[in-house]
């Protein structure tokens, strides 16, 4: 069983920066992050295997970084340049074995409960 809590969402201007975090309980191979906008779907952000392979998704490369320490427990989202569009609950999302697809949502086992950003113009 793996538990998953998120922190670090916020309120932020264009241009400005916020760094997600996600306590991790439990073994995960592969970690991700997901987000969704109201009316919009799920999307991918960024994924990483353990052996630090990383993915990202189109819109958030050059701005986002993922990262993980395993000392903490902890994966990471940097977030920076941010936009109106990133607006959103990001979640973060946890797998222990298997494939890796990173944007299969329905691959993903483990969800946490959500943090909320929010950039304004």
């Amino acid at each position: 069983q793996v538990q998953l809590v998120e922190s670090g969402g916020g309120s932020v201007q264009a241009g400005g920066s916020l760094r997600l975090s996600c306590a991790v309980s439990g073994f995960a191979r592969t970690m991700g992050w997901f987000r969704q906008a109201p009316g919009k779907e799920r999307e991918g952000v960024a994924s990483i295997l353990t052996g630090d392979s990383t993915y990202y998704a189109d819109s958030v490369k050059g701005r986002f970084t993922i990262s993980q320490d395993n000392a903490e427990n902890t994966v990471y989202l940097q977030m920076n340049s941010l936009k109106p569009e990133d607006t959103a609950m990001y979640y973060c999302a946890a797998k222990s074995g298997g494939a890796w697809y990173p944007f299969r949502s329905d691959l993903y086992r483990f969800w946490g409960q959500g943090t909320q950003v929010t950039v304004s113009s």
